[in-house]
Order: C-alpha cells, then sequence, then structure tokens
C-alpha cells in the first residue's frame, strides 16, 4: 500500500507519499480500506518530531479515517467484510489501509457520507469524553468552548447546545465568529478581548460552568477567572504553552476543578480507554448527528498524497472547521 511517511521532521514538505507493507489484522483488530482521513493539530506536531506515537502505534500520521473493512481478525464479532465504518486511530490514518481495534469503529452515521465521516472520529471523542463524561455538563449550564471555529470548536458548540447548554465560544475575526454563531454558539466573544469580562457581562455575572480549552498556560489565568462557581476547566491542548500558574486561592473560593485529558495515549481497553469512550459516543452522540442536531462541517478536502497542502492549509489559519484527506480514487 502507500501511506504518508516523514521524510524527516520539519515543514509540510517532509510529508511523502511512500510505498510501506500493507497492515494485517491480530485478535481483536480489522483492517480498514482507508477512503479518506482527517487533518488534526496533533498532526503537525508530530510531523515536527514533537508529539511520538505512542508505544506499538503506527509511526504513520493520522488519528481517524473512515472506509470499508477489508479484513477481520481473530475474535471480532459485529462487523463484517464491506462494513463502512469510521475510526478513532492512535496513529496510521494517512494511508490506503489501517489497523483498527474493532473496539473503536463506528458506523458511518446515516445521512452522512463516507468521505465527511472521516472528520468525525477525533471530534466526537474529545468533546463527549470531556464535556459530557469528565465535564457533566448538563441542560441550563454555560459552556465556553475557546477556539469555536476550529474542528473541535464546531462540534463542541453543537454537542452542548444538543444537550441544552447556554453556549459560547471564541475565535479571532469576525466572520469566524459569526460562523460560530450560525452553529448555535449563544453568545460569541473575539479571543483578542477580555474574554472573563465580556462573558461575564453577557451572563450577568455568571461566568462558565464548562470551559473546554486549546491553549494550555497562555490561557489559564483568564479561564479560571471565567469559571463560574462549581467551574470545571478542560484543558485539551498546549497551543499557548504547558507550563502556568495557577492561583490556587481562586479554585478554592469557586470550588473549581482543572482537568487535563488527552485521548491517544489511552489504553485500548478499560473503563477510561477508548473502547469505552467510543461506545459512549456511539450510544449518546452518533443520535445527534443521525436526527440533524450535529453536523460535521468540512472546510474541505485534499488528495492524501498532497497531505503536505493540508498541513500548510491548517498551520496559515482560517480553517473552519476539518481538513479531509481522501485516498486515491476516492476524491
Amino acid at each position: 500500500m502507500y501511506a504518508i511517511t516523514v521524510r524527516e521532521p520539519g515543514g509540510p514538505d517532509v510529508l511523502e507519499w511512500t510505498e510501506v507493507p500493507d497492515p494485517v489484522a491480530g485478535p481483536g483488530e480489522v483492517v480498514v480500506d482507508v477512503v479518506a482521513s482527517a487533518v488534526n493539530r496533533a498532526d503537525l506536531l508530530q510531523r515536527q518530531g514533537h508529539y511520538p506515537p505512542p508505544p506499538g502505534a503506527s509511526d504513520t500520521i493520522g488519528l481517524e479515517c473512515s472506509g470499508r473493512i477489508a479484513q477481520l481478525g481473530e475474535g471480532v464479532e459485529g462487523w463484517q467484510v464491506g462494513d463502512e465504518v469510521c475510526a478513532l486511530l492512535a496513529g496510521g490514518g494517512y494511508a490506503e489501509k489501517v489497523v483498527v481495534p474493532a473496539v473503536q469503529l463506528l458506523p458511518v452515521p446515516s445521512g452522512v457520507d463516507i468521505v465527511t465521516a472521516a472528520g468525525l472520529p477525533e471530534v466526537a471523542c474529545t468533546v463527549w469524553s470531556n464535556i459530557v463524561a469528565a465535564g457533566r455538563l448538563s441542560a441550563g449550564e454555560t459552556f465556553l468552548v475557546q477556539g469555536g471555529s476550529s474542528g473541535i470548536g464546531t462540534h463542541a458548540i453543537q454537542v452542548a447546545k444538543a444537550l441544552g447548554a447556554r453556549v459560547a465560544a471564541t475565535a479571532g475575526a469576525p466572520d469566524r465568529l459569526e460562523r460560530c454563531r450560525e452553529l448555535g454558539a449563544d453568545i460569541v466573544i473575539d479571543y483578542h478581548d477580555d474574554i472573563p469580562a465580556e462573558l461575564k457581562k453577557a451572563t450577568d455575572g455568571h461566568g462558565a460552568d464548562v470551559i473546554l480549552d486549546n491553549m494550555g498556560a497562555k490561557g489559564l489565568a483568564a479561564n479560571i477567572d471565567a469559571l463560574a462557581p462549581d467551574g470545571r476547566l478542560l484543558i485539551i491542548g498546549l497551543q499557548g504553552g504547558a507550563k502556568g500558574e495557577v492561583n490556587l486561592n481562586k479554585l478554592l473560593v469557586k470550588r473549581a476543578s482543572i482537568t487535563a485529558m488527552g485521548l491517544r495515549g489511552r489504553p485500548v481497553d478499560g473503563p477510561n480507554g477508548k473502547g469505552a469512550v467510543v461506545a459512549g459516543v456511539r450510544e449518546q452522540v452518533w443520535p445527534m448527528i443521525e436526527d440533524g442536531k450535529v453536523r460535521p462541517i468540512v472546510h474541505g478536502t485534499v488528495p492524501m498524497p498532497d497531505a503536505g497542502k493540508a498541513h500548510a492549509q491548517l498551520e496559515a489559519g482560517g480553517v473552519v472547521g476539518k481538513l479531509l484527506l481522501v485516498t486515491p480514487g476516492n476524491g
């Protein structure tokens, strides 16, 4: 098969479409003929040499895909060769074939085409495991997502709205703020402004019960200020740095909590494993997609052999939703 390989850590030009050995399904695994994958921020870090795959995972970039099952490993039940699926991966998505633990498979939702489905697993699993499983977001609460026009953000806005929350979102330009509003955000805030002050003004001083943040250290103090009493801050990215100072007194006074939670390095099995996350998504998020409350947002598609162009586009900014990589013959 062919896959994207990284010639050496560096810019988008180091990504090459190269012939590599076909994968083989082990016990509990399937091989998927990949139709499409999607570009995530983590992929850019891996290309640069800053985010190696967890032990045992493929060295090939790509945290999600869609396609058709080509081979079943020993002990796999509930799936058949030819089934159209999408999958959460620890790596391997930028390829014509990929091995996936069967518990990380999802059916392509009804009403969604197989290419578009490639952009769903990573955002759906990240958002569900954070704002629902860990953040316990409930109807009537206020939810703030930092970076509302991103792949994660566009999905989080819709899921939070479907759960009955009042939704606030930040973005850095008027057109992206308007896109957040179109997706269901009740409050939109330019992230260049004083976010805690603007949020409290819009919520009569309450703030956010749950915040989903991808910046890390850079936004830490402002996020704590924006939290409501008993608020939950969920950190899923470190675009603004890994080390910050926490005012513990503010957390104590608010009875607030901070959770930092990755997805890629989780084990496959167990109560907090990727299989459990995928099962929760299938049960709770897939119905939202199938009844139209949550839509996959796709910025555009790029042929997979040109993955470097997609990386450059994401790095340049302005992407709303997901960029998809389509394998030859499927786009």
